[in-house]
């Protein structure tokens, strides 16, 4: 069982900043990928970003340029650097993370962070 906190939601306005942050329960290098996915109201649960085996990067198309995922394993804390922010990246930020136990995947997901961006 992994239990994922978040952390660093909020209002802000169109063009600035956020960092969430994201503690594991367990030692990321457990997790064989954790990342952040969004829902806003009315919308299904997306990818935004995230970090697969190895340490590749993966980010949706929107947010190319803007994001940056990162990992520090000594604080089992996966962050999301969210710049230059519009009101479209309004929603709920979720942490997932996927853990392999010999040939079953587990996910896991936080309780989310509210992020309300205003023009």
């Amino acid at each position: 069982q992994v239990q994922l906190v978040e952390s660093g939601g909020g209002l802000v306005q169109a063009g600035g900043s956020l960092r969430l942050s994201c503690a594991a329960s367990t030692s990321t290098f457990s997790i064989n990928t954790i990342g952040w996915y969004r829902q806003g109201p009315g919308n299904q649960r997306d990818m935004v970003a995230r970090i697969v085996s190895a340490g590749v990067t993966d980010y949706a198309d929107s947010v190319k340029g803007r994001f940056t995922i990162s990992r520090d394993n000594a604080k089992n804390t996966v962050y999301l650097q969210m710049n230059n922010l519009k009101p479209e990246d309004a929603a709920i930020y979720y942490c997932s993370a996927i853990v392999t136990d010999g040939r079953v995947q587990y996910r896991y997901w936080g309780q989310g962070t509210q992020v309300t961006v205003s023009s």
